[in-house]
């Protein structure tokens, strides 16, 4: 455990060297996240988040296959505001929409930069097309909300720590807790609606 409420797991803590590649094909891939839900003691859990690399691929489907018998809440898909992200997004969206995986929502990323000194914002990766909200609402999905860039992020992550504990007062922390909160609503309600069925 990272924290007492919060459990890891990576392939990346089976690595001799935290400089390995990992280069396997589909059945290994696969096989190593049917590992992962099925051998790890996750103990009792209120959520359980799967960080998937950008795209549709195998790891994708095989973590929707082996998880619909747990009734998974959605997904909720993190982009850029750039158009050479929202394009892969789009797709994302799409294949949730195929394979019936309920989207929670869509998070923009990286989206502006505000100063600590001054508190203005500079947008360094300009939303060219109206970024994640403007997609959003062509293709009806719901938008969770923008993560401003914060340097104090990456210093946070390198170090191990809770950025949200580290910089309590940045507008990211802000940003995080209102899209955690959206998330957590949209999982209670979909928790109430399944046990009303039953």
């Amino acid at each position: 455990y990272v924290e007492e409420n919060l459990g890891v797991m990576s392939v990346g803590f089976l690595l001799s060297s935290p400089d390995d590649a990992v280069i396997w094909r589909g059945p290994k891939k696969n096989g190593l996240i049917k590992q992962f839900l099925r051998d790890v003691d996750w103990g009792e859990i209120d959520y359980l988040i799967v960080d998937t690399p950008p795209g549709t691929s195998d790891e994708h489907l095989s973590i929707v296959q082996y998880l619909s018998a747990a009734h998974i809440g959605g997904a909720v898909i993190i982009t850029t505001p750039q158009e050479v992200s929202l394009q892969d997004v789009r797709k994302e969206i799409n294949f949730c929409h195929k394979v019936k995986l309920p989207i929670i929502g869509v998070v923009e990323n990286m989206s502006g930069f505000i100063c600590p000194k001054c508190k203005n914002e500079s947008q360094i990766f300009p939303p060219t097309t109206g970024g994640a909200e403007k997609m959003c609402q062509n293709l009806n999905v719901s938008f969770l909300g923008k993560v401003p860039l914060d340097p104090q992020i990456g210093k946070s992550c390198d170090k191990g720590q809770s950025f949200l504990s580290e910089a309590p007062e940045s507008p990211a922390t802000s940003s995080y807790r209102n899209i955690i909160q959206r998330i957590q609503e949209y999982c209670d309600q979909r928790h109430f609606q399944e046990e009303k069925s039953n």
